[in-house]
Parts: C-alpha cells; structure tokens; sequence
C-alpha cells in the first residue's frame, strides 16, 4: 500500500472524508490497494474538501439568519410582552379617537349647528362648544337661573341691552326701544303694558324721592313710617306720555316726567332687564333722540308693519 493510501486510512483523515460526502463517496468506489495519488490530485481532493465545508458553512448562515428574521417578525408582529403592551395602547388609543368621532352625543351636536346661527345661544355655550360636559353645565346653569319650563318657547334674550342718552329733555323726549325683530301683537301688548303701568305709577306721585323713609331701614325690628311727614312732602309725578308705537322692530314713546324724579328712570330699567330676559328680546334703549334707525315720521299705515299701543 502506497504512502497516500495510508494516510488515507489513517484515522486523523476519517472526520475530514466523512465530512465530505462527495468526497467520501469516490473513495468507496476506488479500490482500496496500490492506490497511488499525485500531489495535483491531493490539492483537488483538499480544495473540494474546502467548497464543500464553505458550503457547510453557508447553509448553516443561512439557517441563522432565517432564525434571525422569524424572531425579528415574531417581535414586530407583537408576540412579545413589549410588543403586546405596544400593541394594547394602540388599540385603546384608536378607540378612544373612534368613540370622539362617531359616538359625539346628538344633543350636542344639535346645540352646535345651531349655535351657527344663533348668537344667543352661542353666547350661553360660550367656549364650552366641543366638549360635551362643559356645555351640559352651561345648559343646566341656564335651566337653573330661567327655570323648567321647556314646553314654553323661549322668546327672550340672554344678553343685556345696551343703554344710551342723547340730549335727553325729561320734559320732551322721546324713548326709543330696538328689538330683535318685529313685533308680534302679542309683543306688542307686553311692552306696551310696561310702559302704561310705569306711567301710571309716576303719574301717582310713586317716584318721589323726597319720601323714602323706609329706604335705609332695618327690618330686622318693625319699623316706623310718619304718614303725617308722607302726606305734607310736595308731590312728584308724571305729566304726560304719548301711544307707544311700532315700526320694524323699532319702538318709542313720547314722555314728560314732569316733576318725578330721575330715579323712575332706574326703575324703567329694571322692568326692561326682566321683560328683555323673558318675553321680549331688546338690544338697546336710547333715551332721547328724534330718529333712530329707518324710523318714518307719519307712516301710520298696518300695512307698512306700524302697530301701536294705546296708554
């Protein structure tokens, strides 16, 4: 047997042929006596041993690297507790979107559209608008304060009317009222109402200032009232007024206060606020003044949406 045969059967070269199995395979068919191998043919035989390792060892790379890529996709798809917490946020997250989107409460959508057009409305809603929450406070802070009563339809106004003096003469002047929008005859009636009472309060002397006895008393203990002091004060009332008459949605009445004094006017006001608040929307009361608005002078005519109220 040859020195190349030998080395071959020697058993340090059993792992590195059994390694190989192309290699392993030619020398189960190669007869196993006076075998003799050339230098050139060990340097084949050792470099085919070489691919066949590199390619060993590639296939096992590979496989690492499949490995590698199922856990990166085991980890992205959330398997892991990270990845399951990562995923559970997400999902409440979009719920919650999903729930402010298309479960909004219908009341409040309502409340909104019509806050688009209503500048009263949106004046009670103020910066609630958009949170549901808020805006039931507001409406239940209004409900409160104006009361329960929703099968009466709301007719008045929530906010205040603005107040104005032009070159008023309480013995000749006229008071003018800008309402929201013409006047209904029932409108008509309320304001007209208001006006005639006050009147005939100032025309009683009841705006007298020089008899307010009971004005800074206590009525923690009964107090005393001197008729006799009453009775002698120099009278204070009205002398005059005029229909109150309607245009549009402008009103007026002709006034002489006569000798009553200023503070009917505060007590004017005070019945306005209310009226104002309840029954009838104002923006503004000017007192004194020939023209406001598109007022006419001399149209009487129904037709031409002139009303008035006989005092």
């Amino acid at each position: 047997m040859s020195v190349a045969h030998q080395q071959f059967l020697n058993p340090i070269w059993k792992p590195c042929v059994s390694s190989c199995p192309l290699l392993a395979a030619q020398f189960l068919v190669m007869p196993t006596s006076n075998i003799e191998v050339s230098p050139v043919q060990c340097l084949t035989i050792a470099a085919a041993k070489s691919g066949a390792s590199f390619s060993n060892s590639g296939d096992l790379s590979a496989d690492f690297s499949e490995r590698n890529d199922d856990l990166g996709a085991a980890k992205g798809s959330g398997t892991t507790a990270r990845g399951r917490r990562l995923l559970k946020v997400r999902e409440e997250k979009r719920k919650r979107e999903y729930e402010r989107l298309h479960n909004y409460p219908a009341w409040a959508k309502v409340l909104e559209n019509a806050c688009k057009h209503d500048t009263e409305l949106r004046a009670v809603l103020g910066e609630s608008i958009g949170n549901p929450e808020l805006m039931r406070k507001k409406v239940e802070e209004r409900v409160r304060t104006k009361g329960r009563n929703f099968q009466k339809s709301k007719t008045g106004s929530v906010l205040a009317f603005k107040v104005s003096f032009r070159d008023f003469n309480p013995l000749d002047a006229y008071i003018w009222f800008e309402l929201y929008g013409s006047p209904s005859d029932r409108d008509v009636n309320i304001l007209g109402s208001v006006i005639q009472a006050w009147y005939v309060m100032g025309r009683l002397g009841a705006f007298n200032s020089s008899n307010l006895q009971l004005a800074g008393s206590s009525m923690e203990y009964d107090p005393l009232y001197d008729a006799e002091k009453g009775f002698n004060v120099m009278p204070s009332s009205f002398h005059d007024i005029s229909n109150v008459e309607f245009q549009d949605n402008w009103s007026r009445v002709w006034v002489d206060l006569g000798t009553a004094d200023f503070f009917s006017i505060d007590v004017l006001l005070n019945c306005l606020t209310v009226l104002s608040s309840e029954y009838i929307g104002i923006q503004q009361v000017v007192f004194g003044g020939r023209r406001m608005g598109d007022w006419e002078e001399g149209m009487t005519n129904a037709d031409d949406g002139y009303k008035y109220f006989e005092i």
